[in-house]
């Protein structure tokens, strides 16, 4: 409600384009349609059958194929194909890509780790996570002096290795780490994101042509909110992978006690004896998230060099 009234009195007198332009309807139905076909597939990984799944995620993908076919004669396109034929915005889709997915496995895990492991409430939970966001607007702030001393390339592996700080410090504590530490070790991702967002959002900007300037500043974003959504379900599969192993080998543990113990109130409920094994059974499904956190990022160290490492060359002559 707010937006819109702000809209409303900051856009009152703008005044409309003479041209009229035509809208893609037939491609943006086929986008949103596959995408949600798709996305629902991904949300349904580990908790129905495989045949629901791979239903969903197939109507989604043929769906963007005829996507693409309708962008291909759009008289004027949501997403104009040019921009996947453009080499360095396709590096900075991917990097957006890899990044946040290797990020969304701290900004989810991290609070579960405290409230499951720790055994916190859920609001000391949300706030493991207050550093991280502080320090990710130190990051999109600096960004910018940065870049006036540094190039792209050596930023992002820079940043990279903020994120994989992070990643690889929740593998190397042990599960009982005060959350005040934990903390501390997430803040290293919230500035390596936020940078790389300035960075990578300026990068999308100036690869682009004047024309594919628009839309490649949207797909970007809606890249980085599809690479959150897969990886969030992937990461939910790993860690369901891991519990079930865990009670498998631990016959008094069911998936309703693992269940209850990320609630501190639905936690009290459960047997005392088994809590340390429960505990564990959890702690070691986060360590295997994380362990696919780093190796996303790895990949985004190779896509930066293939990509960007002209420009570590440009600055050295």
């Amino acid at each position: 409600m707010i937006s819109i009234i702000l809209s409303i009195v900051y856009y009152r007198g703008i005044r409309k384009p003479e041209k009229n332009v035509h809208f893609d309807k037939s491609g943006a139905a086929a986008l949103i349609v596959g995408l949600t076909c798709f996305l629902i597939g991904m949300q349904m990984l580990g908790i129905t059958s495989m045949t629901m799944v791979a239903s969903f995620v197939i109507v989604g993908i043929i769906l963007l194929v005829i996507f693409i076919a309708i962008e291909k004669k759009a008289e004027s396109p949501i997403v104009p194909l040019s921009v996947f034929t453009n080499k360095a915005l396709v590096g900075d889709f991917i990097l957006f890509a890899l990044a946040w997915g290797a990020y969304i496995a701290v900004n989810t895990y991290l609070p579960m780790w405290s409230q499951a492991i720790l055994g916190t409430s859920a609001l000391i939970g949300g706030v493991t996570l207050i550093p991280n966001s502080i320090l990710d607007i130190g990051g999109s702030q600096s960004a910018p002096a940065l870049l006036r001393h540094f190039n792209n390339y050596r930023l992002l592996i820079f940043n990279l290795t903020l994120l994989a700080i992070t990643a690889l410090g929740l593998i190397l504590v042990p599960s009982n780490t005060p959350y005040q530490i934990l903390m501390i070790i997430a803040a290293f991702s919230g500035f390596g994101v936020g940078s790389i967002f300035v960075i990578l959002q300026i990068k999308v900007q100036v690869d682009a042509s004047e024309k594919d300037m628009a839309p490649a500043t949207s797909l970007s974003f809606l890249i980085r909110i599809l690479a959150q959504t897969i990886m969030s379900a992937v990461y939910g599969v790993i860690m369901n992978l891991a519990l079930s192993r865990g009670i498998a080998s631990h016959h008094g543990i069911t998936m309703t006690m693992m269940n209850k113990l990320s609630d501190a109130a639905s936690a009290q409920g459960l047997p005392k004896a088994l809590m340390p094994t429960m505990r564990s059974i959890f702690h070691s499904g986060i360590i295997e998230i994380m362990w696919t956190s780093v190796f996303l990022l790895v990949i985004a160290y190779v896509v930066n060099f293939i990509y960007n490492r002209h420009e570590a060359k440009k600055a050295a002559e």
